[in-house]
């Protein structure tokens, strides 16, 4: 007996998952509240100058997550259904975001490890690959977006940003020295975005064969 798959279920599982990042990037703050209280023996400058990597570690994640979001709702605006495989890769997307708060938190009281910055870094590999893996599910099963949206779908952004993510963790982990200004190729995105999109298949493409194979099955099933 197939399930059933409702709109209350989708607005559900979307949801979910914006209280859940809403969840993971106010826990940003909590240590910097801890860092409030030194205010009361010290001037802010100082108080400033002495947590600079928790600073820092707070906008740069802010602003990790809130681009992971935003990139998340914009995959999700062209889903109109799910299924078991597309609530399996929001979790593992669910599972990064939520680890990003402590990889960032342990990063900042570190020395510039580098096996600290590859956890970092890592971390954001795994939530651009579930990404990944959502854009790929919805491309291969376009019954679950809206029919004239499908088109539009890429795996090229995810790809791309994927890729450089690995060279900049190899870069922080074999270059201390630089540890996660490593980070910084990933302006490099739009032009790696771009040589993805000519060697990949369009997804109307990739959604068609898609369909054309299921056809082949439930003929020979017949």
């Amino acid at each position: 007996m197939a399930e059933p798959r409702t709109e209350r279920g989708l607005d559900r599982l979307v949801n979910f998952s914006d209280a859940t990042v809403a969840i993971a990037i106010t826990l940003l703050i909590l240590p910097l509240v801890d860092v409030a209280t030194e205010t009361r023996d010290h001037d802010l400058g100082t108080v400033f100058h002495e947590n600079l990597g928790a600073l820092i570690s707070f906008v740069v994640t802010f602003a990790v997550i809130g681009q992971f979001w935003t990139v998340h709702h914009r995959i999700f605006e062209y889903v109109r259904a799910y299924s078991p495989r597309l609530i399996a890769a929001n979790f593992v997307w669910l599972a990064g975001i939520v680890f990003l708060p402590f990889a960032a938190n342990v990063l900042s009281g570190s020395d510039g490890q580098p096996s600290i910055s590859a956890l970092y870094i890592g971390t954001m590999v795994v939530v651009t690959a579930a990404a990944f893996g959502i854009d790929l599910i919805l491309i291969r099963h376009p019954e679950l977006c809206h029919p004239e949206s499908v088109g539009d779908l890429s795996l090229a952004p995810s790809l791309s940003f994927i890729t450089l993510l690995v060279v900049a963790g190899v870069i922080a982990v074999v270059f201390p020295a630089i540890n996660l200004y490593a980070l910084l190729i990933l302006f490099l995105g739009r032009e790696t975005t771009k040589l993805y999109d000519r060697w990949l298949p369009r997804a109307a493409a990739v959604g068609r064969r898609a369909g054309d194979a299921k056809a082949e099955e439930g003929a020979t099933s017949e």
